[in-house]
């Protein structure tokens, strides 16, 4: 996975312009950069994957739920007697 480039000097740059202290702001920008490298990131051709799957797995769910409401039809109606 690629890293999104950061530049943590200019965060800390600017929460100093914005009110932290110099210590606040290069804690607050290294953890953020941390964080940001080491998320995993959930590309669109990933998603894409995972949702084809999902779409295949909700048709197959599908049709089975409907084969058997099919079946408890039939079966209701050869059985069940008629007044």
């Amino acid at each position: 996975m690629n890293a999104v480039p950061f530049d943590t000097l200019k965060l800390a740059d600017r929460l100093q312009a914005g009110g932290f202290t110099a210590e606040q702001a290069r804690t607050f920008a290294s953890s953020l950069a941390d964080a940001a490298n080491a998320a995993d990131v959930v590309t669109k051709p990933y998603l894409d994957d995972r949702l084809v799957a999902l779409e295949q797995r909700l048709t197959i769910r599908l049709g089975g739920m409907l084969v058997v409401a099919v079946g408890v039809l039939l079966a209701a109606i050869r059985y069940l007697p008629v007044h």
